[in-house]
């Protein structure tokens, strides 16, 4: 039976002087042991629905529930929550908050107060776990877009949580960056976290997703595993997202019926799909 880590209940959020909700009615179940993508056009409620998961803000109406229970915003609460649910912002700007690489990896243990042994044991073992012990004691405004993202997500990493949260991941990043976030993601799976993804990446999704989640104007429009979501074709298009490049080529109508071509489209599957 398919257990879910974050569950979105009838959710409604309209941020302040706003006219149209920025959530509007959302139910979303998100499975545990996947990786998740959430894919849909700029405005769509992505960035809104990340906020609300570890507590950032509060619905309006509905119900946030981690595990099957409801979400408190007690302050000793949402700290629990936050190890558990990390979120890694567009920017990694808007998380760095220390001087040095070593200093902004202790800042979130240093907060929840364990002892120095325990947090010294556990920066030096994200800063070997995410290739940046060279880096270290590098002034954090040194660091390149790809480094400040590597320790954006050492920094979230370190609190060991359940369910980790990417928005727009590899904005920004050039092809060799990308592969490398893409290798650390994979690692981090494999360690047993979850992982959902916000991007407008199309072919990435194809590639790496179990499973995706379509949104627009604030609802869920349509889930499912990415062979299924991206047969949905008339959809996407209606929603102007349409479907990855390897799968357009793959099974476009006018390959449709070449027998063939079957062997080719399931050797350059399993070349493509995954990293």
């Amino acid at each position: 039976m398919q257990q879910y880590l974050l569950e979105f209940e009838q959710v409604h959020y309209t941020y302040p002087g706003a006219q149209q909700s920025a959530l509007n009615n959302l139910t979303l179940q998100i499975p545990a042991n996947k990786r998740c993508a959430l894919i849909g056009q700029n405005g769509c409620g992505k960035t809104t629905l990340f906020l609300l998961a570890n507590g950032l803000y509060k619905p309006h109406k509905g119900n946030v529930k981690w595990q099957g229970e409801a979400l408190k915003y007690d302050r000793k609460y949402l700290l629990q929550l936050r190890q558990k649910v990390g979120l890694i912002f567009q920017d990694p700007e808007q998380q760095l908050v220390a001087s040095t690489v070593e200093e902004d990896i202790s800042y979130g243990l240093c907060n929840l107060g364990l002892p120095d042994t325990e947090i010294k044991q556990r920066v030096e073992q994200a800063l070997e776990e995410f290739g940046l012990t060279t880096l270290a004691e590098r002034p954090v405004h040194h660091l390149s877009l790809g480094q400040k993202k590597r320790v954006s997500i050492a920094d979230v990493m370190v609190l060991r949580p359940q369910l980790l949260l990417l928005d727009e991941p590899t904005a920004y990043l050039d092809r060799l960056h990308t592969r490398n976030l893409m290798a650390t993601l994979k690692k981090i799976h494999a360690s047993g976290t979850t992982i959902l993804m916000a991007t407008h990446d199309l072919d990435l999704v194809y590639r790496w997703a179990d499973w995706i989640f379509v949104m627009d104007k604030g609802q869920l429009v349509l889930e499912g595993e990415p062979e299924y979501v991206f047969k949905q074709r008339q959809i996407l298009e209606d929603l102007q997202l349409g479907v990855p490049l390897i799968y357009e080529m793959l099974f476009s109508e006018e390959l449709a019926e070449e027998p063939v071509l079957e062997r080719v489209r399931q050797k350059i599957l399993n070349l493509f799909r995954y990293f």
